[in-house]
């Protein structure tokens, strides 16, 4: 059984590391480049990411969470579909058992399920192993403390620092290890708490809904649970597939689930990324709804209820504009953060804000847990346009008009020149054009991916002439100065 643990769980900070010999001195040659991104480490499979690192990762990875834990407890493991993802799962594992501690094992299932049952039990960390919506030959390896939230900054250092072999060990206790214990029943868990958290009237009796799982970790929760609450659900690539997680289909292409939803004639459809810890919506005439839509659906109906402190909505530097200005008009405020998360999640920490998320769909809501949920978000809004008695098309028809946005991604390989892109003169003086030409009438937004190997260029603006000129100007820019 999964015991659940008070949120204030007390952390505790030595400064010599309890450690004992294991795996090492057998260092792994290590890229000179920082291994943790914004979301973990992420690679191809293969490259990096091969069953010896994982083993030291797990075994440092170990050793790090017991230093800065005052109990000794399991470590949470899940996966998805990736064909990569069993081996880095195994030796994930027994590096954590080198390190002397056990591992609940779940298997498939999405990410937000790792956090979850690491925040409610008696671990002390957890980890999933996904790439999230990237291609099926990727992959990646994210952590969560005991609290189901990203590790602080300073851990992955810590563990990086053991993989370069900067550590020092001290004991000789050889004799304690680990063990694994497949619980695939757990994730029964996680199905159960988004089940209850829904309002009491969730039921969706009578709703026909299309679910595209993107042959990947949602693929034996989405569907149960829309079933369970009565919807009629039909199901697009829902096969656990390692060969086509993401492939053409899912959060980040959501051209078949359009074309399910009209042909169904379904109320709405629902695109999971690869570790479902993401949702993009259709409706029912086919238009996507982003995450900046259903940051503004959710939250007009939390404010209507009074439960959203401030009136507070957290969003990113991608939120459209028109969002933005709609939400304001509703005596909202709104907040920006860099892209990404774990942005997100500080600033809703912060100030204390209820409701945040990201335009590609990962939306927090600390009012039912403390990391993005792709099913529970899915959940929520198919409830939220049940109770309203109006269509999703009416609801979204009825909120507010995006200014045009255009999204460029330009694959730069060179590491350097995606870390050092804010010193390349040309680019800046072409943004600094492109700003002054628009006023206050657009934005732009140049920035690296923190995932994969791409300079993101996107222009806003109220004319989508101008977004359309400055974003094939700059694109061009990029291309030039440092593209491959």
């Amino acid at each position: 059984m999964v015991t659940s643990l008070s949120p204030n769980k007390s952390r505790l900070n030595r400064s010599e590391l309890p450690l004992k010999p294991g795996l090492l001195p057998q260092f792994i040659p290590l890229p000179n480049t920082p291994l943790f991104g914004t979301d973990g480490i992420r690679g191809k499979a293969g490259d990096l990411l091969t069953a010896p690192f994982a083993l030291q990762l797990g075994f440092w990875a170990g050793q790090i969470l017991k230093a800065n834990s005052p109990t000794l407890g399991p470590i949470i493991i899940g996966q998805d579909s990736r064909n990569s993802s069993d081996m880095l799962a195994m030796a994930m594992a027994s590096g954590l058992n080198s390190a002397g501690l056990e591992v609940w094992y779940l298997g498939l299932c999405p990410t937000p399920c790792v956090a979850y049952l690491t925040r409610i039990s008696q671990a002390i960390g957890g980890i999933m192993i996904s790439a999230s919506h990237n291609p099926p030959e990727d992959n990646g390896i994210k952590f969560f403390n005991d609290q189901g939230t990203k590790l602080s900054s300073t851990l992955p250092q810590q563990i990086e620092d053991g993989l370069r072999g900067e550590l020092t060990l001290s004991g000789d206790d050889m004799s304690v290890w680990g063990k694994i214990s497949y619980v695939p029943s757990y994730v029964d868990t996680y199905c159960q708490f988004l089940e209850q958290n829904l309002p009491e009237n969730g039921d969706l009796t009578g709703m026909r809904i299309v679910l595209d799982l993107a042959w990947g970790a949602s693929v034996n929760v989405a569907p149960a649970i829309f079933k369970k609450l009565g919807a009629e659900v039909i199901c697009l690539h829902d096969q656990a597939d390692g060969d086509r997680i993401n492939v053409n289909c899912g959060s980040t292409h959501l051209n078949l689930l359009q074309q399910a939803v009209m042909e169904h004639q379904a109320d709405m459809g629902f695109a999971f990324d690869g570790d479902a810890d993401r949702v993009m919506a259709v409706d029912s005439t086919g238009k996507m709804i982003d995450g900046d839509y259903i940051l503004y659906l959710w939250g007009k109906s939390l404010l209507e209820r009074g439960q959203l402190p401030y009136n507070l909505l957290i969003g990113t530097v991608m939120a459209n504009l028109g969002f933005e200005r709609a939400w304001e008009q509703l005596g909202g405020k709104f907040v920006r953060t860099a892209v990404g998360d774990r942005h997100v999640q500080a600033q809703m920490w912060e100030t204390g804000a209820m409701l945040g998320g990201e335009q590609s769909g990962h939306i927090i809501c600390h009012h039912f847990g403390v990391s993005g949920d792709g099913v529970q978000t899915a959940l929520h809004l198919a409830a939220l346009v049940r109770q309203s008695g109006i269509s999703l098309r009416e609801l979204v028809k009825d909120s507010f008009q995006t200014y045009p946005q255009i999204l460029r991604n330009i694959r730069v390989e060179s590491s350097e020149s995606r870390r050092y892109w804010q010193e390349c003169q040309p680019l800046q003086i072409a943004i600094a054009q492109a700003e002054q030409a628009m006023g206050n009438t657009g934005r732009i937004l140049v920035r690296p991916s923190g995932t994969e190997p791409l300079i993101r260029v996107m222009v806003e603006s109220e004319k989508a002439e101008d977004a359309t000129y400055w974003v094939e100007y700059l694109v061009s820019v990029v291309e030039e100065y440092l593209g491959v």
